[in-house]
């Protein structure tokens, strides 16, 4: 049964730039499609953020009562190092320099983002595919384009023209780039080149020697372009029209507006209702980025193990600061930040625990519970605010503890309803988990044995062997086994 509060669901609308009633093309089921990552390296901060907005976007959905079809891919073929779609294919390159298979370095990267996306507790999609696994649907989709008119080979690749395209359709309508400004910048096509137009992109690319992944196609041996992979398996999965298509903002241009276009050319259809886009996560106000050592991974955050960070933060506490943001608004990582979100969510948890504390009555309340509730749902229903639905959590937190030292007054049933809500909130809507406080309990334990063993080492020094002895042997007592050697102690769990 479908909610009440989903006939209020406002989502910002990026091909139309507003806010737009939400009503699913199919009465009580949702199809949304997001682009997932390249599975070339480990799971980048950047996407986690895309990966964990769009999960409460599919989670609110399924608590509004709706059949929601999740489809995220995995890329692992066709993907290039550069727009202009020349340089390797990011996979290939990986396995060259790894010196394993290219699908080895797929395993191992997708093994990566599932386990740092688990850690964050996030809701496994409903279908998961890969380009690799959908050639067959890509080529097919290939033929249809060219078949419209508006895809031509050329020495075995394909390309799409955009400028015939434009003579009845316009490209670039979602991220508003004026396809004739974008020919007019173009680099002039040096002899080399294949293409009609600079601004043209790859449908299919003709596979050299060295090009390690490629298959057989009407065309030529080669493999497809970066843009097919999403217009195919979201038609197979999803159909020629579905309600949400998603991603990061950078792929507004030229990733999805290339989907548009061949979706359009070969059924006439843009794909999806609605176009949604998280926005970037930038590290100390600057752009993360390997090349300037600005960019850390979501395990050393977990792990402590970087140099940017004062300590350990839990994947709860990460999450948190992420929803402490507009997922459209830029974001930016710091120490302080996680610091402040630590406090922050300590202090939420803190009072939803207090709610099962607290001595109530059978008749008075201080607390409007009605209006609270519809205060919350307002927020999500405002195109997923979660910054302002914390507000409403932290509000009803201060309450509860006026509560706490009786200066206001609560009833049974509004407590109920309290305790629902916001367990519904918390750990069914925004997903947080309390077991993944579990990381930095183990790392508390392991700086108190650390310290233990240093001021056992200092006793050994001085000759206070008793202190010594009594420290290992309590330390044994409890399961932790001390190995010396000549100048300092390591330990190991028994």
């Amino acid at each position: 049964m479908i909610s009440n509060f989903a006939k209020n669901l406002k989502i910002h609308n990026s091909i139309t730039n507003k806010k737009e009633s939400f009503k699913p093309i199919e009465k009580n089921n949702v199809g949304m499609y997001v682009c997932g990552p390249t599975v070339y390296s480990n799971a980048h901060l950047g996407n986690c953020r895309t990966f964990i907005s769009f999960d409460l976007i599919f989670r609110y959905l399924k608590y509004l009562g709706y059949n929601v079809r999740y489809v995220r891919n995995l890329t692992d073929v066709g993907h290039l190092e550069n727009e202009d779609e020349n340089g390797e294919d990011k996979v290939s390159k990986k396995a060259r320099l790894e010196k394993i298979e290219p699908m080895e370095v797929v395993q191992k990267y997708t093994l990566d983002f599932h386990d740092v996306l688990k850690k964050f507790n996030t809701l496994p999609p409903s279908i998961e595919p890969t380009a690799s696994g959908h050639i067959i649907e890509q080529i097919q989709s290939i033929k249809q384009i060219i078949k419209s008119g508006y895809g031509y080979e050329v020495n075995g690749s394909v390309y799409f023209d955009i400028e015939k395209f434009n003579q009845s359709n316009k490209y670039g309508k979602l991220s508003g780039r004026n396809s004739d400004d974008m020919l007019n910048n173009s680099r002039d096509l040096d002899g080399s080149s294949d293409k009609k137009n600079p601004q043209d992109f790859a449908l299919w690319k003709k596979a050299d020697k060295s090009h390690i992944m490629n298959w057989e196609s009407p065309w030529s041996n080669g493999f497809p372009g970066w843009h097919l992979e999403c217009t195919s398996m979201s038609k197979k999965y999803l159909g020629d029209r579905f309600d949400i298509h998603g991603g990061g903002i950078d792929l507004k241009f030229p990733h999805h507006d290339c989907e548009i276009a061949q979706s359009e050319a070969i059924d006439g259809k843009n794909p999806a209702n609605f176009w949604m886009h998280a926005n970037m996560l930038t590290l100390n106000g600057k752009k993360m980025s390997k090349s300037t050592d600005n960019f850390v991974l979501p395990g050393q955050i977990f792990d402590g193990k970087n140099k940017i960070f004062s300590k350990p933060f839990n994947p709860n506490v990460l999450k948190f600061f992420m929803y402490q943001a507009h997922y459209r608004s830029v974001l930016d990582l710091s120490n302080d930040a996680l610091l402040a979100s630590e406090k922050g969510l300590s202090k939420l948890i803190s009072g939803f625990q207090l709610i099962f504390e607290l001595e109530c009555n059978e008749n008075e309340s201080d607390f409007n519970v009605d209006k609270w509730v519809s205060n919350c749902f307002d927020k999500l229903n405002d195109d997923f605010n979660t910054p302002m639905l914390i507000a409403e959590l932290f509000e009803c937190v201060k309450f509860l503890n006026n509560v706490k030292i009786k200066s206001k007054n609560l009833n049974i049933v509004d407590k109920e309803t309290i305790e629902k809500i916001f367990n519904s909130i918390l750990f069914e809507i925004l997903g947080f988990d309390l077991n993944n406080d579990e990381p930095n309990e183990k790392d508390s334990k392991t700086e108190l044995i650390e310290l233990l063993i240093k001021i056992r080492s200092q006793a050994r020094e001085n000759k206070n062997f008793k202190l010594s002895d009594e420290i290992r042997d309590e330390l044994l007592s409890l399961g932790i086994k001390l190995n010396d050697n000549k100048n300092d102690s390591s330990f190991e769990l028994i």
